[in-house]
């Protein structure tokens, strides 16, 4: 049977379980399942493919991620981000709706997850912008949208799947993600000053209030400035730092802060791991998936069919990248679509003389614009749950927002410059600078 016609009864048969409500990752593998049987492809090979999707050292960095996230929830710590916030933007128009975009700002630094984020968010922002008056529609809305800025500020794990996957520099991606995560907190920020509720705001907090907030806060503040601090530096990789940022708030956070929690830290551990079993099957299904529309050279189709309309157009084949990734990110998670569609990135990446990580930055910002868009729509859905209100009117209520992704996607498209700023002076090799022969500083593609 011709390759076009396996790939397209591949790609029915996913879609076809998905909208049954099979697990995206059983669905992924029935569509594998059926290539491998209609091509000449052993079934064994699928069966190694999918082990070596999660056969990756960089992937281990995941599931310490996911435990930091756990261990500051469930420990309680999450209340002294809050004052902090509260205390920094509770005085401004938006009230407690500026709060949840500063704590996300803050969180996301620790957990990587935007998952994560929305479960926290809404359990500690929630109930109060709901006594506050706030519409429930609302409040969906801004905590999901604001919770996608994990999906672009280190550590994300989002790119550390793709640093992993297509062997780009997760240290670079995370330094160039900092440009985008911001504009997307300030983009929300400004958005709820002018057009969101007014809320009720607080007092504005005297400087002594600020600084008693900062300091409570300072230890859990702490894991940013260490997962960061030590990646930079070159002391410990990505994973490493994941290590490093548990054992500070078992051995120093949860001591100093909450250690009647030391009982529960086992539960954590456990938790953790079984969070990290999701995304762990999916890249694995999604892995063997990804072969076989490279093997039946899927990708190649799709890349002729973007190159034929944009030629050699660096900005011309993110747009067309970005429309695809919009598209697929409404039905895919980010995890899955990234290691399935990572042999075309990779081909209009060299198509378009692109840099690998400003490509990165692009399409893991469509990837988290897709996590609040429908008819998927993960965090969106999860906050709509986690507030009591249909997916429907917290969809309504967020569709405005989209104005936000939209102005950060372009702005990263047509500035890299910009964006790829920080880690061209903090890690310019990651960024495939190289050290001038002359010896002193590097020499930098445009």
């Amino acid at each position: 049977m011709s390759a076009p016609i396996v790939l397209a009864l591949m790609s029915f048969c996913f879609l076809f379980f998905g909208y049954l409500g099979v697990p995206v990752p059983f669905s992924l593998m029935a569509g594998v399942f059926i290539g491998a049987i209609l091509s000449d492809v052993s079934l064994a090979a699928i069966i190694q493919k999918i082990f070596d999707g999660v056969d990756s050292e960089a992937l281990l960095a995941i599931p310490f991620f996911l435990l930091v996230g756990e261990l500051m929830s469930s420990a309680n710590v999450v209340v002294r981000i809050a004052n902090l916030s509260v205390s920094l933007v509770g005085h401004i128009r938006g009230g407690l709706s500026q709060v949840v975009v500063v704590f996300s700002m803050f969180f996301s630094e620790m957990s990587g997850s935007t998952t994560a984020d929305v479960a926290v968010m809404s359990r500690a922002l929630g109930g109060p912008m709901k006594r506050e008056g706030y519409e429930p529609a609302f409040i969906a809305a801004i905590i999901a949208s604001a919770s996608t800025i994990a999906a672009l500020v280190p550590p994300s794990i989002t790119a550390v799947v793709y640093g992993a996957v297509g062997n780009v520099s997760i240290a670079g991606l995370f330094m160039a993600g900092v440009v985008p995560g911001l504009m997307i907190g300030f983009g929300l920020m400004i958005y709820c000053y002018f057009f969101g509720p007014s809320g009720l705001r607080k007092p504005r907090a005297p400087l002594r209030q600020v600084v008693f907030a900062a300091g409570d806060a300072a230890l859990p503040l702490m894991i940013p400035v260490i997962l960061l601090g030590g990646i930079l530096t070159g002391w410990f990789t990505p994973t490493e730092a994941g290590v490093v940022a548990v054992a500070w708030i078992i051995l120093v956070v949860i001591p100093a802060l909450n250690r009647g929690h030391f009982r529960k830290i086992p539960y954590d551990f456990c938790l953790a791991g079984l969070i990290f079993s999701l995304p762990l099957i999916t890249i694995g299904a999604a892995n063997a998936f990804g072969w076989m529309l490279a093997y039946l050279r899927g990708a190649n189709y799709i890349a002729e069919w973007i190159t034929s309309i944009a030629g050699n157009d660096p900005h011309l084949i993110m747009l067309l990248m970005v429309l695809l990734f919009t598209v697929v990110g409404d039905f895919i998670e980010p995890v899955p679509t990234i290691i399935i569609f990572m042999p075309l990135v990779n081909a209009l990446t060299e198509a378009g003389d692109i840099n690998g990580v400003h490509m990165g930055v692009v399409l893991i910002a469509t990837l988290a614009f897709g996590l609040i868009t429908p008819p998927y729509g993960l965090v969106l859905l999860m906050a709509s749950k986690f507030v009591g209100i249909s997916f429907a009117k917290a969809l309504r209520a967020a569709l405005p927002i989209y104005v936000v992704f939209f102005a950060t996607i372009a702005f990263a498209i047509y500035f890299p410059s910009v964006v790829l700023w920080l880690p061209r002076h903090v890690l310019p090799e990651s960024v495939g600078c190289f050290k001038s022969p002359a010896g002193t500083g590097y020499i930098c593609p445009q």
